[in-house]
């Protein structure tokens, strides 16, 4: 019986997925997707206009007048009872803009050896400085709406407004149906006061958060205008014109980098990031409360948590794997999660609880810069210690699910 041979010069004859680009053509192509990002959203950012962007800030936080807003209108902010909302679409460009500007600068660290070196040592800085200014104005407002929302917690309300609308909604619901579902009030996630302290922190809670307000949103008004500064600066046009380049033509280091392999590469990134999670004291992040985090808290030094930084650090390594690992696939995982096969879920939850971690730690240490201003009242200080300890204990069950993530088994979806 006649046997019929595939014909190798046929392109249709065997089937398969089309071929990878190999080596430094992958780079090129990841950072020419990048800054082509890049420059999109800098020109949704300039059609969106900035000036809606100040206007948000201005109403959402900061008082023409002088005025300081009342400490029953913080916690309402707290509570989601505050102004409505600006449009989101400055604010959607400038986090597309930093997105991209993350994954340049990370890519040019971690692949350097294949690029021009003199352009990527000149070219790396600049963009970490853009991503850092304009994640300022965004990483205060999050920081008092976390607290605010603490406080609110803390002081006595058993849910959120959304559970507390749905209490409210469920003896209608009764007398409407014969079944109906009963409502569950939203667990608390850290140990509420007492009781007996209960009157000194709602005492003390409305003028806390009112001077959270205060100092939080004057470091958001500087931010926001120290980035509308550095969007008008000579050194961020400088910057756009080497992305404009940078996305047509990637300036590799030599024509033998085009064929080089990225894997040896990408698994440095990878052993840093090993190397940097072992050096964790991750026996003690596995038992949950363990208070670890609470050593330093009543310290009179206004540096930063000592165990803090290496937790930072493992965040950063984590966020360079994540990149070198969206260069091999030739894509952004973020945008196609479940769809090439090469999304670790195990590094999606490690990076979410390193984030937590990372909120929690600043949000700790803004209470506690707080508390160091003069001559507040003693409940005010007493309500500031307890969101302290509060953040703390946040800051170590954002370790214990870190330690909880890291350990299992890689699941690829």
């Amino acid at each position: 019986m006649a046997q019929r041979h595939l014909d190798p010069t046929d392109p249709t004859a065997a089937a398969g997925p089309p071929p990878v680009p190999a080596g430094g053509d992958a780079l090129a192509d990841y950072l020419r997707a990048q800054a082509t990002e890049f420059l999109r959203a800098l020109r949704l950012h300039r059609e969106s206009g900035a000036g809606a962007h100040g206007n948000g800030a201005q109403s959402s936080g900061s008082h023409p007048s002088g005025a300081h807003p009342s400490g029953a209108g913080a916690l309402d902010r707290g509570r989601g009872r505050g102004p409505a909302p600006a449009p989101d679409g400055p604010v959607d460009a400038a986090r597309a803009l930093r997105r991209a500007a993350r994954r340049l600068s990370g890519t040019l660290h971690t692949f350097q050896p294949l690029l021009d070196a003199e352009w990527a040592e000149a070219m790396r800085p600049e963009l970490a400085w853009l991503s850092g200014t304009l994640a300022l104005e965004h990483a205060y407002a999050s920081r008092l709406d976390r607290l605010l929302q603490a406080l609110h917690r803390l002081s006595g309300s058993a849910a959120f407004p959304a559970q507390q609308q749905a209490g409210r909604a469920a003896p209608a619901r009764a007398a409407a149906t014969a079944d109906p579902a009963p409502v569950t009030p939203l667990a608390p996630s850290v140990t509420r006061p007492s009781p007996a302290d209960r009157g000194n922190l709602t005492v003390g809670a409305a003028k806390a958060g009112a001077l959270l307000d205060r100092q939080l949103t004057l470091a958001r008004t500087r931010a926001h205008s120290t980035a509308l500064q550095a969007l008008g600066s000579s050194r961020f046009h400088a910057v756009a014109d080497k992305v404009a380049l940078l996305a047509s033509e990637v300036p590799l280091k030599d024509t033998a980098a085009a064929a080089a392999d990225l894997r040896p590469l990408a698994a440095a990134a990878r052993d840093r990031l090993t190397d940097a999670v072992a050096a964790l004291p991750l026996v003690t992040a596995g038992n949950p409360y363990n208070a670890q985090a609470l050593v330093h808290g009543l310290s009179p030094d206004p540096a930063p948590h000592p165990q803090d930084a290496q937790w930072h650090q493992v965040r950063l390594l984590l966020r360079l794997h994540r990149y070198a690992l969206e260069v091999l696939a030739g894509t952004d995982a973020e945008d196609a999660d479940g769809a090439d096969g090469t999304t670790d879920v195990r590094l999606l939850a490690a990076g979410e609880a390193l984030d937590r971690h990372r909120d929690a730690s600043e949000a700790a240490a803004a209470a506690a810069q707080a508390a160091r201003t003069p001559r507040i009242a003693p409940a005010t200080a007493y309500a500031l210690g307890v969101l302290h300890a509060d953040q703390r204990h946040e800051v170590e069950a954002a370790r214990y699910a870190f330690q909880h993530s890291w350990r299992k088994e890689p699941i690829r979806l």
